[in-house]
């Protein structure tokens, strides 16, 4: 027997299925999907089987063997390893690294495994019955020794057995220690030895003769641990730990039942075809009531035994969506997300591939998630950027759902109020299937929408960074005692430090990019690549001491608003403010509970917030996304200040939106104040069709870096010349330097690829990387591919 497998090598000349003999001992025991350790040059490395054959095209003489099998039961699904095979051709990434995207961080790590004992060891195989320790448990290098791993296979199969996996150095399984009390017989002769004198363990032993044969935790023993290890000794107890799954939630599950649909949620809901793959596309405006339309449709996936995958765009909204998933579906939810910790993420994995969950909430790697029996996939907020990976696998979320359905034959669900242009076009087309929501589900009136000139605010003197109206709609807010959000997409106290003399702006050593002011550490940090700097006293080009701090940040905004409401309560939720594990759900609890009066945050409070109290929302600065050098630039404002204005108001109270912009005329802040997604969808597409853009071409982003910006701009010119010549028929744009034109000390150069249909594009981008691979690499190149980036 041969097994083809990827190892875990990722350099092009190595970027293919090696073959490897598999030892007899092990032909009864290896699975497609498996893990080995097997030679590679100098070392054993980490492999991946994607195939097991009878023949091999290489000579035997040259074959090695497969040193190590890793797991007895595969990590990997059959459909996992074709969808690694397709995101390798399709995101230009290596095998290796699609198929590691798939499994947590915890099983990269050194590890050790133990097999439970899950029956009487009496019912188990007589071979295997003297490897049973007293806590139930096997070793399983003694049961490898001694060639035991075939019958331990069939007692897994069977149930009598599980394998488990203790990681040294993160995402150890979690154990509890439990005390075992003994039967009556050995309570009886525990009895015989303990003295008359000793009343507290004669007491214990006394407890123990009633719960005999029972598994308790110490702390639920009414006796000391002197005590209690006295009647251990006398044999009438003992301690065993078992395996516990960590518990990634900090709330308990407050049982929620299905609400009764609108007519609308009613009909998109019987629209669902959930036997056959399908995507549908749910516009909504914001409070309609898409997250019951999902909960029900979930609902009957669960009714005919089948599997649900429901991703959110930020960890922020996990809590909130996992709260409500846990208060319908109860202990068959599974969370995934980069806020848990590794062992977290490991027992969360588990109990999936274990089959112990149907439903799985999480952020973008979640739509990797290793269920055999897929009934429905949802991509919440589907329009967000950050369902694109930006490291290889460079892959799409949406992209690998609708693979996904249509290896399962299950529908997606794409859900926003402000769909991407391409997912909207797409359904306007019927690729998609359109499925509207038009009013709130509680027919409350969408938020009155005020935009305020701060123009008029600077001429009229005021020079705040509040307008009077929005001060006006917070004062009367807060004397309601209603809650307020206040919206500002920029971290940090000041956006930049600069010099009123001679202008100098201080700047990142590292990055063509300004350091930003933090206050509460006195520090100019730089958000790209993270380089810190003390704040200068004077300037470093003229020596003058007239230093000043531009710009508005999220701290400096929760300065002035102490300044403004000096007894108000402020929450802050930014990337500084959620760093440690659970912030985000600490932060937003506390919030739902009434803790706070004003919930001040940047990009990630701006959707899927839903709390009844908030009535005003304020907007500090709607031209902060508007101006970028992007595209999308015009849709993102849009969808951004819709999804934040629809935080107001969402119950029985009526909510006001106070947005503050320098540019009060332009369509897609005029179109956000009415949420009026049709005619903005209509005029952006316009733009989009003159100036060649998605969704009326595709586009493919070439970025070469390098340390010398001279030999960054001559490869990237290389790139774009040798692409013209294989892609005649494509319009390539460039090489120009980047936005960023230096990040890390690196000088980027890119080129981008516009196309409407081109079979050859991603051949020749294949032909492009391997030139790079073979020579360009070894000159210091960087060179990058990104077909549909999120920015360029």
């Amino acid at each position: 027997m041969f097994a083809k497998v990827i190892v875990d090598v990722p350099t092009y000349h190595v970027d293919r299925a090696f073959d490897y003999v598999v030892p007899a001992h092990l032909q009864t025991l290896i699975e497609v999907g498996s893990r080995v350790k097997v030679p590679f040059g100098r070392r054993p490395v980490l492999g991946f089987v994607i195939a097991l054959t009878t023949d091999s095209d290489v000579p035997a003489n040259k074959l090695k063997s497969i040193a190590t099998l890793m797991d007895l039961e595969p990590v990997l699904t059959p459909e996992l390893l074709a969808l690694a095979q397709w995101l390798k051709q399709q995101t230009i990434c290596f095998q290796i690294d699609a198929l590691q995207a798939m499994l947590p961080s915890a099983l990269r790590a050194k590890y050790e495994k133990a097999v439970d004992v899950l029956v009487a060891p009496a019912s188990l195989p007589s071979d295997l019955q003297p490897f049973v320790r007293n806590n139930d448990k096997m070793h399983y290098q003694e049961l490898e020794k001694a060639n035991m791993l075939p019958l331990v296979k069939k007692e897994v199969q069977r149930g009598h057995l599980r394998i488990t996996t203790k990681v040294k150095q993160r995402g150890n399984v979690k154990r509890i220690r439990y005390v075992k009390i003994g039967t009556a017989a050995e309570i009886e002769r525990a009895l015989t030895k303990v003295s008359t004198r000793a009343k507290k363990q004669q007491a214990l032993l006394a407890w123990c003769k009633a719960h005999s044969d029972e598994l308790v935790l110490p702390r639920d023993i009414d006796a000391s641990a002197a005590v209690l290890n006295q009647i251990i000794a006398h044999g009438a107890a003992t301690y065993v730990e078992k395996e516990v799954y960590r518990d990634p939630f900090t709330q308990p599950i407050k049982k929620t039942a299905p609400l009764t649909l609108t007519t609308a949620q009613q009909r998109a809901k019987d629209a669902l075809q959930l036997d056959e793959a399908g995507t549908y596309l749910l516009h909504g405006v914001t409070g309609s009531g898409k997250t019951e339309v999902y909960l029900q449709a979930i609902q009957q996936v669960i009714d005919a035994g089948k599997q649900a995958i429901m991703l959110v765009p930020e960890i922020a909204l996990t809590p909130q969506m996992t709260e409500r998933f846990r208060g319908r579906f109860g202990e068959r939810v599974a969370v995934m997300h980069s806020g848990l910790s590794s062992g977290e993420k490991f027992d969360e994995w588990r109990k999936i591939t274990q089959q112990e969950v149907q439903v799985v909430v999480g952020a973008r790697s979640a739509i990797f998630a290793p269920f055999t029996n897929v009934g429905i996939i949802i991509l919440d907020e589907e329009h967000e950027a950050t369902y694109k990976q930006e490291d290889a696998p460079r892959y799409h979320a949406r992209d690998v759902a609708i693979w996904r359905s249509e290896f399962h034959q299950c529908p997606v669900i794409l859900g926003s109020a402000t769909p991407s242009l391409e997912s909207y076009a797409r359904a306007k087309k019927g690729v998609y299937t359109l499925l509207t929501l038009e009013e709130r589900a509680m027919n409350q009136p969408l938020p009155s929408v005020e935009v305020v000139d701060m123009r008029d605010e600077l001429r009229s003197g005021n020079r705040s960074m509040f307008s009077v109206s929005l001060l006006e709609e917070m004062q009367a807010a807060l004397a309601r005692q209603e809650q307020i959000v206040l919206f500002l997409n920029r971290r940090g106290y000041s956006s930049f430090v600069m010099c009123r003399d001679c202008g100098t702006v201080v700047q990142c050593q590292n990055c063509d990019i300004s350091l930003t002011y933090h206050r509460n550490q006195e520090k100019l940090r730089c958000h790209y690549c993270g380089y810190e700097a003390s704040v200068p006293k004077t300037c470093s080009t003229c020596a003058s001491d007239r230093i000043r701090y531009f710009g508005t940040g999220t701290q400096k905004v929760e300065e002035a608003i102490y300044q403004h409401f000096p007894s108000a309560r402020v929450l802050r939720m930014d990337v500084d403010t959620t760093r440690k594990k659970g912030a985000h759900e600490q932060i937003l609890g506390a919030f739902g509970r009434k803790e706070a009066d004003i919930l001040l945050g940047t990009q990630m409070i701006a959707k899927g917030l839903d709390f009844p109290n908030i009535t005003v929302v304020g907007v500090l600065s709607a031209d902060t996304s508007l101006h970028l050098p992007d595209f999308r630039a015009s849709e993102k404002t849009f969808q951004l200040l819709t999804q934040v204005s629809g935080r107001a108001g969402r119950h029985e109270k009526l909510g006001r939106v106070v947005v503050q912009t320098y540019t009060p005329t332009h369509y897609a802040i005029t179109l956000a104040q009415q949420q009026a997604y049709v005619p903005f969808y209509e005029q952006e597409m316009r733009y989009r069709q003159r100036a060649g853009y998605p969704p009326y071409f595709f586009i493919a982003l070439i970025q070469v870096t390098h340390t010398d910006v001279l030999q960054a701009g001559h490869y990237a010119q290389l790139a774009a010349s040798w692409l013209r010549q294989q892609l005649p028929s494509v319009h390539i744009i460039g090489p120009t330097a980047s936005a960023i034109s230096r990040l890390q000390n690196r000088y980027r150069y890119q080129c981008l690829i516009k196309y409407k249909i081109e079979p050859n594009l991603i051949p020749t981008l294949h032909r492009l990387l391997a030139m790079y691979r073979a020579d360009w690499q070894k000159q210091g190149v960087q060179l990058t591919v990104d077909l549909d980036p999120s920015m360029i």
